[in-house]
């Protein structure tokens, strides 16, 4: 693979570092190394100037940073094949209404990764202004080292602010990225070589196994499904895992609000046999909530911020205009809430009960 310019040459770092094991760097070889070291820092935390007067911030756990509760998702128009007229200025926009997080993945538009190169477009002139993560749905050290280096030249950086493990669903898949040779190898490396500012995950399918992955290490942000019909589920992030993140002090990041749409009274379901070539199961009738309730119900949660993939820029700048808006509700609000949702609780938790194969290998495996 071709290596990116601004990506960090680990080859050389791990060669110098067996020549020190090794003792044979000399002495001013040693100084010289150790003044790289020192110099090697990241960059002061993004700031976009707009966010303060564009909506409400909250901590992003102990990462002491500022996040708008309102982000930006990539995926909708963001992932959308060759849609760079649509996708770029989105994301042009999303910034000059205050947004300062986004997040995207390597499977945001595959195999292509439309996502991280229509962000890259904009980091490229705007990196100052966005606090960036992306994902790897590796599991193994080498394949996650792979994602994080095409993410990089994908996206016009030589760093990133948070890098998660994507979609960590069952215990097996926990022991894989914390064995030899697992992806928590690559995640702490390059946490260690300041490529990678904080470490996470993101999660939708069972929260017991994710209890498991926090205890093991100490994380600093999760990107978790949150929206009005959780609680209504015998897989309740909410009542199950909610709580232990919080306890970890951990930036909590809301994700699938509005289900894919399926939670909302607006999104109509597509042809049954379309819906039967997605992994989001089979819906038959529209939601019952709108996006304000949808959004003010986890924002009443202790969550730092809600991402939101967006198809157009009228649905960002509702979305902003939300969150500008947003009070907290009562409890008796949210449990109303939750109770117009009832009805299509199993639509706007399908991702509790996905069916697509996990593609657990142990790090050391050939490929097949």
């Amino acid at each position: 693979m071709k290596r990116s310019p601004s990506f960090p040459d680990r080859r050389r770092f791990l060669k110098t570092g067996g020549a020190i094991a090794a003792g044979i760097l000399s002495p001013a070889g040693l100084l010289a190394l150790e003044g790289q070291a020192a110099a090697k820092q990241l960059p002061a935390l993004p700031d976009n100037p707009k966010t303060l007067e564009s909506m409400p911030t909250r901590n992003l756990g102990k990462t002491g940073f500022k996040v708008g509760i309102f982000s930006l998702g990539g995926q909708s128009a963001i992932e959308q094949p060759n849609n760079f007229d649509i996708a770029v200025p989105l994301i042009e926009r999303a910034l000059d209404l205050g947004v300062n997080f986004i997040d995207t993945a390597p499977r945001y538009g595959p195999p292509e990764r439309w996502s991280e190169q229509y962000i890259g477009r904009v980091m490229e002139h705007r990196r100052n202004e966005v606090f960036l993560c992306t994902k790897t749905r590796e599991r193994s050290r080498d394949g996650a080292m792979r994602d994080i280096e095409q993410s990089l030249k994908l996206m016009k950086t030589d760093h990133l602010d948070l890098w998660l493990l994507h979609n960590i669903g069952v215990s097996e898949e926990v022991n894989v990225v914390f064995s030899k040779g697992g992806a928590m190898e690559a995640l702490t490396q390059m946490h260690d070589e300041k490529v990678v500012r904080h470490l996470g995950f993101a999660a939708h399918y069972q929260p017991d196994p994710i209890v498991e992955l926090i205890n093991r290490f100490p994380f600093d942000a999760c990107i978790l499904a949150l929206n009005a019909a959780d609680t209504l589920s015998p897989h309740s992030f909410i009542k199950r895992l909610l709580t232990v993140a919080v306890e970890k002090q951990m930036g909590i990041i809301g994700m699938k609000i509005a289900a894919r749409g399926r939670i909302l009274s607006s999104w109509m379901p597509p042809p049954v046999e379309v819906q039967r070539r997605s992994w989001e199961g089979v819906a038959t009738r529209s939601g019952t909530l709108n996006m304000r309730d949808a959004t003010n119900y986890v924002l009443s949660l202790p969550v730092s911020t809600v991402i939101v993939g967006c198809d157009n820029i009228a649905q960002l700048e509702e979305n902003v205009q939300i969150a500008r808006e947003f009070t907290p509700l009562s409890a008796a609000q949210m449990a109303a809430i939750t109770q117009r949702a009832a009805p299509v609780v199993a639509q706007a938790t399908f991702f509790h009960s996905e069916t697509r194969p996990r593609d657990i290998k142990l790090p050391d495996a050939p490929d097949e």
